[in-house]
């Protein structure tokens, strides 16, 4: 496990955020309500991650699969994004976070992705904690995305071999040290 200077902590955790919606179940409140209280929760959590000297913090946050849900709902989590990103970009660019997005971007909204794209120009040159944001992602595009970019840079004579590919899998991916799902 590679670990952090600071306090023996992981370089890097992931948080797959779920259960927003059964949160909001349990107290009789719509999913909405849920899934903004999670967005409380992930600023306690970057913060926390920023103060005691996390480096990566991936936030797993809406996977290719959540586009299957009711339209309104997804309506609502995109407006979420839009809403995080104009409230809480420039704390985070104060705070020296760099703040970054993965995932297939080219399904979301125009307007959101030019949000994206000047909260992470925003925060570029920061060198505090790395929050990783992935959205519209997937198992096939965390497969595919390695592989297209060796497809144009593998050098030749390297060997194929499942143990060299296996090397580069490693190295392209930034894995966590520490995953949290929530529920």
């Amino acid at each position: 496990m590679s670990m952090a200077a600071n306090d023996n902590l992981p370089r890097h955790v992931a948080v797959i955020m779920d259960g927003n919606g059964r949160w909001a179940r349990k107290r009789a409140l719509p999913r909405h309500v849920g899934h903004r209280s999670g967005v409380g929760a992930v600023r306690k959590i970057v913060e926390l991650a920023a103060k005691r000297g996390v480096e990566y913090l991936t936030l797993f946050a809406f996977s290719s699969e959540n586009w299957s849900r009711p339209r309104d709902e997804v309506s609502r989590l995109m407006g979420l994004f839009v809403e995080a990103l104009q409230r809480e970009v420039d704390e985070l660019h104060r705070n020296n976070v760099r703040l970054e997005f993965i995932g297939a971007r080219q399904q979301l909204q125009a307007g959101l992705i030019d949000k994206i794209s000047a909260a992470e120009e925003q925060t570029r040159g920061n060198d505090g904690l790395r929050l990783i944001v992935a959205v519209a992602y997937g198992g096939r595009w965390d497969i595919v995305r390695p592989f297209a970019s060796w497809r144009a840079t593998w050098p030749p004579g390297i060997s194929r071999s499942k143990k060299s590919m296996t090397r580069r899998l490693q190295r392209s991916c930034s894995c966590a040290a520490f995953r949290i799902r929530t529920y």
